[in-house]
């Protein structure tokens, strides 16, 4: 009895030793398949997929705006881009070429032969230049509220278009008004991305405070009953009879100033003549500011390429650092 009650002790502690190493190797080899394969996934990288078109917000194009799966290489700059709110062509072979310097390859090119690269702009008009002007003036050195101002500049206003990212209002930093001529002279500043300097925009010229006025258009004896009809409302003139005046010739890429004298009275946007004591001719203009007077001088229209969109010659060498904007296509970059 004692020998079979030990041979029974025996085969179960072997058969639970057995049992207990084959689930350990069970249980071993499966959270190691499980962990490999989890490796494997994460060790695998995605291909890198160019993109048809790309849009920029910078100077730069860089590897990660051209393609997709960029990796660590996404920042490294390659080409200029083109002029504010411009769109340029590049070959793909080209950007291939690039990609290849930076040890990125493997691209898959989906069979894009061009890529557009457009550069993303915002535009401030001339008008809400001129409103922001006036409202730097409002109230200062006697001046009254903006809506009543007419402002003069020394140079035309232009439409302003800005790098997308100087997102900003116009800020006031300087506004100056001499009193007593109304001269003017504002700074403006308009904030960019952070840690980027603002952009800055001088603008001169001369101020008045004009306000409408009731005035007869008929004579009128004391006593006589008054109408609706019997009155207008007008502004001042801004040039007066015999006034000497500032005579502008204005076209396109042309502003030239001289001295002239007034034969007729007119407030802005009235058409007067105007005697040119250089030429002794009388010339007819519009009134454009406080004792000025514009003449504008018909020029042919030069003509203009439809295609809006420009294309890299392949033989293009790397470009220098040139100045942003200064042609409207995108160069390499210099390595």
């Amino acid at each position: 009895m004692t020998f079979r009650t030990l041979l029974l002790a025996t085969a179960l502690l072997t058969a639970a030793t057995t049992f207990a190493t084959a689930q350990g190797t069970g249980q071993g080899t499966g959270q190691g398949a499980g962990q490999g394969a989890g490796q494997d996934a994460r060790d695998t990288i995605a291909a890198p997929v160019l993109r048809a078109n790309v849009t920029v917000t910078s100077d730069l194009v860089r590897i990660g705006d051209v393609i997709d799966n960029a990796g660590p290489a996404a920042p490294i700059a390659i080409y200029r881009a083109p002029d504010l709110g411009t769109t340029g062509s590049l070959p793909t072979a080209q950007i291939l070429t690039a990609l290849r310097a930076h040890q990125v390859i493997g691209v898959d090119t989906r069979d894009i032969k061009d890529v557009a690269v457009t550069r993303l702009s915002r535009t401030v008009d001339a008008k809400e230049i001129e409103q922001a002007v006036a409202s730097a003036l409002e109230h200062r050195s006697g001046l009254g509220d903006a809506a009543n101002l007419s402002l003069t500049f020394d140079r035309d206003v232009q439409d302003l278009r800005l790098d997308a990212t100087n997102s900003g209002a116009l800020q006031a930093a300087t506004a100056r008004v001499e009193p007593r001529s109304g001269r003017f002279d504002v700074t403006f500043e308009i904030p960019g991305a952070s840690g980027a300097a603002p952009v800055k925009l001088r603008l001169t010229g001369t101020a008045i405070e004009t306000v409408e006025v009731a005035v007869l258009t008929r004579n009128v004896d004391r006593g006589d009953l008054l109408r609706s009809a019997d009155l207008v409302l007008v502004k001042p003139d801004l040039v007066q009879r015999d006034q000497e005046v500032t005579l502008i010739y204005q076209s396109a890429g042309l502003y030239l100033t001289t001295r002239g004298k007034a034969l007729d009275s007119g407030t802005e946007g009235d058409t007067v003549n105007v005697l040119n004591p250089q030429s002794k001719r009388t010339i007819g203009g519009t009134v454009t500011g406080r004792g000025q007077v514009t003449i504008e001088i018909a020029t042919p229209r030069a003509f203009a390429a439809s295609d809006t969109t420009a294309s890299i010659a392949a033989d293009e060498p790397a470009a220098a650092a040139s100045p942003a904007g200064s042609r409207s296509q995108v160069t390499p970059k210099p390595e």
